[in-house]
């Protein structure tokens, strides 16, 4: 018997990850007008950005259909395997429920389906734990367990260069993406932990928005047992920036990792806009983390 770990495509692996790690990715739907594409299958983020800058109104992102996972848990079913699907916050979207009720159509038991609560390389720093124990060997409930006390300290914070997209989106008023536009207003984004991506700052000019988050990061203190992970939406000029912030604040980054957000977080955030990732200290002594 086998442990599969299966992931969505808002976690934002290459395919080659994926295969690397031997990771099942079902993957969601982005559609343009009357195009429809499979997120990291037929468009990659440079097109889906390239696409998102040309578009006069933003696209639509789909859940996976529970059809899709059915044959997942059916194929695990079949094969006596366990299957650990750690999934794109409920508070987001619909995946983890259709999950869950794929499970129930399949009617069986050694299926365990993750509310990551987070998105986009906060997933990948579950889904990357998950698979490291695996390897070496560790029980699916023993991995279940350390991913629930996990994922209460993983941080995302993201500082966006427009407020085009949040418009856009219904999230901000047109007439506060105005006056905020004239003024130069950054909003700063944050996952909580009920799985919601809130505002948790503004600060007037990319630079003050990036001394922002860094000043965040450093009060909070990141476990260095875990990757640091860098976002950007489509130029990375912004995230290269944050990791200098980072670095005259005494954090040695010798080789940053630095992610392209992808179409679920992307739609929202807009190109030029820069993040971090990363877990935050507790007392464990030990990881699982690369």
């Amino acid at each position: 018997m086998e442990i599969q770990i299966i992931t969505d495509s808002a976690a934002d692996y290459t395919q080659e990850e994926l295969k690397r790690r031997n990771i099942r990715c079902v993957p969601m739907s982005i559609t343009f007008g009357d195009e429809q594409f499979i997120d990291g299958v037929t468009i990659t983020k440079e097109q889906f950005y390239d696409k998102l800058i040309e578009s006069k109104e933003l696209p639509k992102t789909s859940q996976p259909s529970p059809a899709e996972f059915l044959d997942v848990f059916k194929d695990a079913k079949e094969k006596g395997n366990t299957v650990i699907a750690i999934l794109i916050s409920s508070a987001l979207s619909g995946t983890y429920q259709t999950a869950m009720m794929a499970k129930d159509m399949v009617e069986y038991d050694n299926i365990y389906i993750v509310d990551s609560r987070l998105a986009t390389l906060g997933m990948r720093i579950l889904t990357d734990t998950a698979v490291n124990m695996r390897d070496q060997g560790v029980s699916a409930q023993d991995i279940i367990n350390e991913l629930e006390l996990l994922k209460k300290r993983v941080r995302i914070f993201a500082g966006l260069d427009t407020l085009e997209y949040l418009c856009k989106g219904g999230r901000v008023s047109k007439g506060v993406a105005s006056i905020g536009t004239l003024a130069n207003i950054k909003p700063i984004l944050r996952f909580e932990e009920d799985g919601n991506v809130e505002l948790c700052g503004k600060q007037i000019g990319i630079r003050h928005a990036i001394r922002h988050v860094a000043r965040m990061v450093e009060e909070d203190k990141p476990d260095d047992r875990y990757p640091l992970y860098f976002l950007y939406s489509y130029d990375r000029g912004n995230a290269v920036g944050f990791v200098q912030a980072l670095v005259k604040k005494g954090f040695v980054i010798e080789n940053p990792k630095f992610r392209e957000i992808g179409p679920t977080i992307g739609t929202h955030i807009g190109p030029d806009g820069f993040g971090v990732v990363y877990v935050s200290q507790n007392e464990s002594e030990e990881s699982y983390g690369d």
